[in-house]
């Protein structure tokens, strides 16, 4: 199986916080965020804004370096990326799935994807591998 593509992405919270003063935090989140993931917002909705913008700069980072890692042979929407962070206790990696909105032929395989923070930056990596077709193995 070979890899389709890499895709890297940084975000300054600063950046992040002044767009949700711009748009408001439900408005960003509501742009963005897939349904699951705006399950998971509705969660946090009333929490400190420190921890709303640190959720959205995560998925928003992800997303970013999703598209350039599928990009030119997919090119996804906000909505059909899910992030799916880190699960200790049933010892599951973060997550990126793809759920394209209309039927088409998938190119995409798995995706790999890491999450970095420090200080007021987000870092994030994604991996991408080509869809084996499993008539052909």
């Amino acid at each position: 199986m070979g890899m389709l593509g890499i895709g890297v992405d940084v975000v300054n919270l600063p950046r992040i916080a002044a767009l949700v003063k711009r748009r408001t935090a439900q408005k960003l989140a509501s742009r963005i965020l897939s349904a699951n993931e705006w399950e998971d917002w509705l969660k946090i909705s009333h929490a400190d804004p420190a921890q709303q913008v640190r959720f959205l700069a995560v998925r928003w980072s992800l997303k970013e370096a999703a598209y350039k890692a599928m990009f030119p042979h997919v090119q996804p929407t906000w909505k059909e990326l899910t992030y799916s962070k880190l699960n200790a206790e049933r010892l599951l990696k973060p997550a990126l799935e793809y759920t394209p909105f209309q039927v088409t032929q998938n190119k995409i395989g798995r995706i790999h994807c890491s999450v970095s923070h420090d200080g007021e930056y987000v870092f994030t990596s994604v991996l991408v591998e080509e869809h084996r077709n499993e008539l052909s193995s």
